[in-house]
């Protein structure tokens, strides 16, 4: 068994059909979801994950048929059907079922798959400045994690990787930094760890404001500011954290080879601990 889902009250094996061609998630992208990991027989800050897709459900105009707490008990039943060394990730999501244009927040759904995805191993990203922009809040409903969102990060990716790399720095309207195609982006100078600060364009991720905590909590100077292409190109190095690979570092931006730095080390290390603690 590699993935089960859970839906209308009961877990099947699989990837069992969900919507139909009249659904309006499936036509008009009314659908929000999270993404938390279980792995070592931990599942850290599942219940962050689990507030935030009621918060996204809420923004984007839906109404959620689950509380977070309700959410987080599946989740780990879920978890609990997989062997305690499984390496997982976990995706609640809610859509709207009809709708015309507006969706009809009555006909909420829900639904959870928890699968089989193996932690990615930390062997350094390439990573090359993108043509794509995240949108503004008023272009497009960045304060949620939502479906539609995505297609412009798959065009970012797919363009870096016919490059030959393997993700992509996307930019904000204003030309800063804002993240990369699936990650939040830090970068470390002269000791100073920085990242850009959240301005409503990207997603303000679970793990990157774990790993906020961590470092300052551990000492360490981080500033979360404006980041400009040039910060970028005189970094002495960079790392990145989401939830699919945790925290990852960046051994290559354009042209220039780096090194897996000791803040992006003391950064994973810290989060490790902080998962099994």
């Amino acid at each position: 068994m590699d993935a089960i889902t859970y839906i209308d009250g009961e877990w099947l094996e699989g990837n069992p059909p969900l919507l139909g061609a009249r659904t309006h998630a499936t036509w008009l992208s009314s659908m929000i979801f999270d993404g938390a990991r279980a792995f070592e027989g931990v599942a850290p800050d599942l219940d962050l994950h689990c507030q935030r897709a009621i918060r996204s459900c809420k923004a984007f105009g839906l109404v959620p048929t689950m509380t977070a707490e309700q959410i987080f008990d599946l989740a780990w039943e879920g978890i609990r059907k997989f062997p305690e060394d499984a390496e997982l990730y976990i995706r609640p999501m809610f859509w709207a079922e009809t709708g015309w244009v507006d969706p009809d927040p009555d006909s909420t759904r829900f639904a959870m798959v928890v699968y089989v995805s193996p932690l990615p191993a930390p062997t350094g990203l390439a990573v090359c400045l993108s043509s794509r922009r995240r949108p503004a809040p008023d272009m497009a409903p960045t304060d949620a994690k939502a479906s539609c969102l995505y297609p412009n990060a798959s065009r970012a990716l797919r363009e870096a990787v016919q490059k030959g790399f393997d993700n992509a720095v996307v930019r904000d309207p204003l030309n800063n930094i804002a993240e990369l195609a699936t990650a939040n982006l830090f970068l470390a100078k002269e000791g100073v760890v920085h990242t850009p600060v959240p301005n409503g364009t990207f997603l303000n991720g679970v793990t990157r404001q774990r790993v906020i905590s961590l470092l300052r909590e551990d000492g360490i100077e981080l500033q979360e500011r404006t980041v400009t292409v040039v910060d970028l190109e005189t970094a002495d190095e960079m790392f990145a954290s989401g939830n699919h690979g945790k925290v990852q570092p960046i051994t290559r931006y354009e042209d220039r080879d780096m090194q897996a730095g000791p803040m992006y080390k003391r950064a994973r290390e810290l989060y490790w601990a902080y998962a099994h603690r």
